[in-house]
């Protein structure tokens, strides 16, 4: 929907001619407050992808260091191997996070389309909708996983993540009950914070091997 105007070389080219003669409210919002949009939707964006990519960053081989710069810069003791508990309850949550990863991407992504005139408001709220119903999904199945007591803190910072989540677009959805644009605002720091929990947990449970399901 949004992608394919973002990425074709004529998006430019019709968004100049398109959209010219457009009188939407968000078309005359203030420069900065459209930056600081932009700004916010970029690091949620960045902040909820960055679990999955520790991931790969971490299992990456490396060139081989020099004898004296490995002697300068010894490694980290090793992290205690998960129990088989722990490794059963991070495997369930897996699919979950990468169900919320994807419509966190995706309302981020909507919201920078938006405020670019590449994306309707239509388009938006479809968006915004279905990520309210996977997120909703999301906590009931992370709801009824049981995870073992040296997991419960990271059980119910991700719940909590999740919740912030579903705040952030339940927010958004109200501009399209006021037209009220500042509802994107809004519901950015909602989602920033939802996406550091969701860094945090995924750079402590996926930094090694674990893959989806």
């Amino acid at each position: 929907m949004g992608l394919k105007e973002a990425t074709s070389p004529q998006a430019p080219r019709a968004a100049a001619n398109g959209h010219a003669g457009r009188t939407t409210s968000h078309a005359h919002w203030p420069l900065s407050f459209k930056a600081t949009l932009l700004a916010g939707g970029v690091a949620v964006l960045l902040g909820v992808i960055a679990a999955g990519m520790t991931r790969e960053a971490n299992t990456t081989v490396h060139a081989p260091t020099s004898p004296v710069a490995s002697l300068a810069r010894p490694l980290p003791p090793p992290r205690p191997a998960f129990t088989r508990a722990e490794e059963a309850y991070i495997q369930a949550l897996w699919p979950i996070h990468g169900e919320v990863e994807r419509s966190a991407v995706r309302v981020s992504l909507g919201n920078i389309f938006y405020k670019m005139n590449e994306l309707d408001k239509a388009e938006l709220k479809v968006r915004v909708d279905a990520a309210l119903a996977a997120y909703q999904q999301a906590d009931a199945r992370i709801s009824a996983l049981l995870p073992p007591p040296s997991l419960a803190d990271a059980h119910n910072d991700y719940l909590a993540a999740v919740r912030l989540f579903e705040e952030s677009t339940r927010e958004v959805l109200k501009m399209f009950d006021d037209d009220d644009d500042g509802h994107l605002l809004a519901a950015q720091p909602l989602s920033q914070e939802g996406s550091n929990k969701v860094r945090k947990i995924g750079a402590q449970f996926w930094q090694h091997e674990f893959t989806a399901h």
